[in-house]
């Protein structure tokens, strides 16, 4: 089975990952996880996520892949038996005194290991598979190659990451955050250093007019996800667990339609090159496929001010509701009657459609929504429905 693999930060994302075709979801509790600055789900917040997730026949994976420091155990026997009692399918983990505790408690969850623990190479696979893991997050510096080897000579389940940030250090073990603003990388309080311009000079002490930045670009792996299913992956993962709904959306459509494209043998280069428009649209960086095919370049690193980020825009709204003709919904970003806008679903390909009228909540008509979340409505036969989201026509939908 191949998997698409999608984070959430908290219940609101979960839902939207799951309906635009995420058959797993990853997310962290409020403790032992490695993104701080998400609003991560309490244990009531955790059973009632699996409980979702399972009337849907879909999984929940809980990360616990923070460094351990000693004071860390407390309450973790605790937590890790909950977790297992609330139908949690696996929790994925980094340290090896932690795989321990599952394999004594006898726990029903499987093992994943996590990405933390950066692993490269078949022996170490198969180390991890002998303390009972059941699947092997790899490092995003996995080659094609490394990807084969590791599948043949251990036959595990293979996760693999197939979109979003990438970190300059090896598999986000890094201390520059530490180091300049004592929030540290590996216990979820990541400051992104390597996306700050700094000052830099020529040998003689002069200031020099560019900034300096250390970022490698995006992570995008849209054309070679048949090449990755080839090689053995499983599981393909996308990151962002503080993403925005309309980016989750976005991605995971995106990959879910090249995935069964790719395995009912229709995908064709107009779908690749569609996607690719798509993806690269919605983010504020550029991005590549890194390491997949050999190690990356100057072309796949930011150095200069080339790596400004703007903020995207596209994200128009989304439908809370469509009842007898009339469409309401969540202005997300400014748009006018006039507007030529597409409309974006699981249930059906992309509408696109020219604005002819806005109303405001009491039914007058409004020739803009401008204000942040104001509810909206559009007189108009569409097939939409909850969720469905509402973006600017920056492009022909694809043929």
């Amino acid at each position: 089975m191949i998997e698409l693999l999608a984070p959430a930060g908290d219940f609101e994302r979960l839902k939207i990952a799951f309906r635009y075709g995420a058959d797993a979801v990853y997310i962290g509790g409020k403790n032992f996880s490695l993104r701080a600055n998400a609003k991560n789900f309490s244990l009531d917040e955790i059973k009632e996520a699996c409980e979702y997730a399972h009337n849907l026949g879909k999984k929940i994976y809980v990360t616990v892949n923070i460094v351990f420091h000693d004071e860390d155990f407390k309450g973790l026997e605790d937590y890790l038996s909950s977790l297992d009692n609330y139908g949690v399918d696996a929790i994925i983990v980094s340290d090896i005194s932690v795989m321990n505790l599952w394999k004594k408690l006898g726990l029903k969850m499987e093992l994943h290991v996590s990405t933390q623990a950066s692993t490269l190479n078949k022996e170490s696979a198969l180390f991890y598979k002998e303390l009972g893991a059941k699947r092997v997050v790899l490092a995003r510096e996995a080659s094609e190659e490394d990807i084969k080897e590791i599948k043949a000579y251990t036959n595990l389940d293979i996760e693999a990451f197939i979109h979003g940030a990438m970190c300059t250090s090896i598999s986000g073990r890094c201390i520059m955050s530490n180091y300049a603003t004592n929030r540290d990388a590996n216990r979820g309080g990541c400051a992104q250093i390597c996306r700050w311009c700094f000052k830099y000079y020529d040998e003689n002490g002069n200031e020099l007019d560019d900034n300096f930045q250390m970022s490698p670009k995006d992570l995008n792996m849209v054309e070679y996800i048949g090449d990755m299913i080839n090689a053995g992956v499983n599981s393909f993962k996308v990151e962002g667990r503080m993403r925005s709904i309309y980016y989750i959306a976005t991605v995971l459509l995106s990959y879910r339609h090249i995935i069964d494209k790719y395995l009912d043998g229709t995908i064709t280069e107009n779908d690749t090159n569609y996607y690719l428009k798509v993806l690269n649209r919605c983010a504020n960086r550029e991005s590549t496929s890194h390491f997949f095919k050999g190690l990356p370049t100057i072309n796949e690193q930011y150095y200069t001010n080339d790596g400004v980020e703007v903020s995207n825009q596209d994200f128009l709204g989304i439908v809370l509701d469509n009842k007898d003709g009339i469409i309401t919904l969540e202005q997300r970003n400014y748009f006018k009657v006039g507007d030529k806008v597409q409309f974006i679903s699981p249930n059906f390909e992309t509408i696109e459609y020219t604005i002819n009228n806005i109303y405001d909540e009491n039914m007058i008509k409004i020739d803009t929504a401008n204000h942040a979340q104001m509810i909206v409505k559009i007189k108009e036969n569409l097939p939409l429905c909850k969720d469905d989201i509402m973006r600017i026509k920056v492009f022909d939908k694809q043929a």
